[in-house]
C-alpha cells in the first residue's frame, strides 16, 4: 500500500474526524460510558456499510459528481433535491461547529482575553485561503493533520493513563440513553469526502476498498481511546467543547481535527456548486465560504444555540436523510445498465436492509428534538 493509499485514506478520516469528536466525552458523560460506547459501535459499524456502498456507486458511475449529482442520475430531480437539502444542511451545520469551536479553542490557548469571534473569523479566512489552492493541498493537510491527531491522542493515552478511574467505564444513565446518538452519528459523518476519494485514488482503484475501510476505522479507534481518556479522568465534569477541560496543550488536539475536518467539506462543497449546480466561480465561493461565516456571525453574536446541539441536529438531519437516499441510489446503480458491472466494490443490500436502517435514522432524528 503507497503514498495514494494513505492519502485517500487520510483525506476520508480528516474528513470524519471534525468537531464531533470534541462533543463525544460530554454525551458519553450524559449517557453514560456504556451506553455511548454501545451507539459508537454501532453506528460505527453502519457508517463503514454505508462508506463502502456510496464507494461502489463512485466506482460504478462515469463522470464527477457530488452527492447531489447522483441521486439527480438515479431518482431524479426529486432525489437531487432531496440530496442537495441533506448535504448541505450537514455541511453547514460542519461548517458552523467547526468555526465556533476554533474561535472558542483558539482563545483558550492564546493569552489575554481575545475575542473567539474574532479568532474564528480569522481561522475562516486562512482556510478559505488554502481552498483556492486545489486538491494537491487538500492531500498535504490530510496526510499532517491526521497525523498530528493521532500522536496527539496517543500521546495523551501514555501520559494520563495512569490517572484513569477504571470505574468511571461502569456507567449507564437510561434516562439518557439516547442522548449520543446524533452527536455521534455526526463525529462519524464523512459522506461528501468519498467522491473525492475516487478522484484521489484514480489509477488504483482496487484499494479503495481498503481506503474506505481503513479510514473509517481510524476514527472509531481514536474516538474510543479519545473519550476514554476523558471519562477515565474527569468522570461526569467534562466541557461541552470536550479539550477545554483538559487546558491549553491538549486544546491543541481539537484546533488540528477541525482544521482538517473543515477544508476537506469547503473542498467537497465547493465541488458540489462547481459540478452538481455549474455555478459560477464567485457564487461558487460565496456560498461554500460566505454563507457559513454569515451564520457564524449569528450564532455567536446572539447565542442561538449550543456547540453540542449543533452537532446533534446536523447529524440526525443531515446523516439520516443522506444514508437513506444513498441507499436508494445503491439499488438504482446496480439495475443500470449502463454502469460497470463488476466494480472493486460489490455491496450488497436489499430492502429488508433499506427499511431496517431508515427506521434506525428517522428514530435517531424524532429522538434529538424529544431529547
Amino acid at each position: 500500500m503507497n503514498k495514494k493509499f494513505w492519502a485517500t485514506t487520510f483525506t476520508l478520516s480528516g474528513a470524519i474526524m471534525g468537531a464531533g469528536i470534541l462533543g463525544l466525552p460530554f454525551v458519553f458523560a450524559k449517557s453514560g460510558f456504556l451506553s455511548g460506547l454501545f451507539w459508537l459501535i454501532l453506528l460505527g459499524t453502519i457508517m463503514i456499510f454505508l462508506n463502502l456502498t456510496l464507494g461502489e456507486i463512485t466506482l460504478r458511475t462515469k463522470g464527477i459528481h457530488q452527492l447531489p449529482g447522483y441521486a439527480e442520475k438515479y431518482l431524479g430531480k426529486w432525489g437531487k433535491g432531496a440530496m442537495f437539502f441533506a448535504v448541505i444542511f450537514g455541511v453547514y451545520s460542519a461548517l458552523l461547529a467547526y468555526l465556533v469551536g476554533e474561535g472558542e479553542s483558539i482563545s483558550n490557548i492564546l493569552p489575554g482575553n481575545i475575542n473567539p469571534i474574532f479568532l474564528g473569523i480569522i481561522f475562516w479566512g486562512i482556510m478559505t485561503f488554502l481552498l483556492q489552492r486545489g486538491i494537491s493541498q487538500l492531500k498535504k493537510i490530510e496526510i499532517y493533520g491526521v497525523g498530528i491527531i493521532i500522536l496527539i491522542i496517543l500521546g495523551m493515552f501514555i501520559q494520563f493513563f495512569p490517572q484513569i478511574q477504571v470505574e468511571n467505564f461502569a456507567t449507564i444513565n437510561s434516562e439518557n440513553f439516547a442522548f449520543p446518538f446524533g452527536v455521534i452519528l455526526f463525529a462519524l459523518l464523512g459522506f461528501t469526502s468519498i467522491p473525492e476519494l475516487r478522484q484521489e485514488i484514480k489509477g488504483q482503484e482496487k484499494l479503495l476498498k481498503k481506503a474506505i475501510l481503513f479510514g473509517t476505522l481510524i476514527p472509531i479507534t481514536l474516538y474510543i481511546i479519545f473519550v476514554s481518556i476523558f471519562i477515565g479522568i474527569l468522570g461526569n465534569e467534562i466541557n461541552e467543547i470536550a479539550t477545554l477541560s483538559f487546558g491549553p496543550i491538549i486544546t491543541i488536539l481539537g484546533i488540528f481535527t477541525m482544521l482538517t475536518s473543515y477544508f476537506v467539506l469547503s473542498f467537497s462543497l465547493k465541488d458540489t456548486f462547481k459540478y452538481d449546480l455549474k455555478l459560477k466561480r464567485k457564487s461558487e465561493m460565496f456560498f461554500t465560504s460566505g454563507i457559513p461565516l454569515i451564520f457564524y456571525i449569528l450564532v455567536s453574536n446572539f447565542k442561538l444555540i449550543s456547540f453540542t446541539r449543533i452537532l446533534g441536529i446536523g447529524g440526525t438531519i443531515s446523516g439520516g436523510f443522506t444514508a437513506i437516499l444513498i441507499l436508494l441510489i445503491h439499488r438504482k446503480s446496480k439495475k443500470s445498465r449502463r454502469n460497470k458491472h463488476h466494480p472493486e466494490i460489490n455491496i450488497s443490500t436489499n430492502l429488508k436492509i433499506i427499511i431496517l436502517l431508515s427506521i434506525i435514522f428517522l428514530t435517531g432524528i424524532i429522538l434529538e428534538f424529544v431529547n
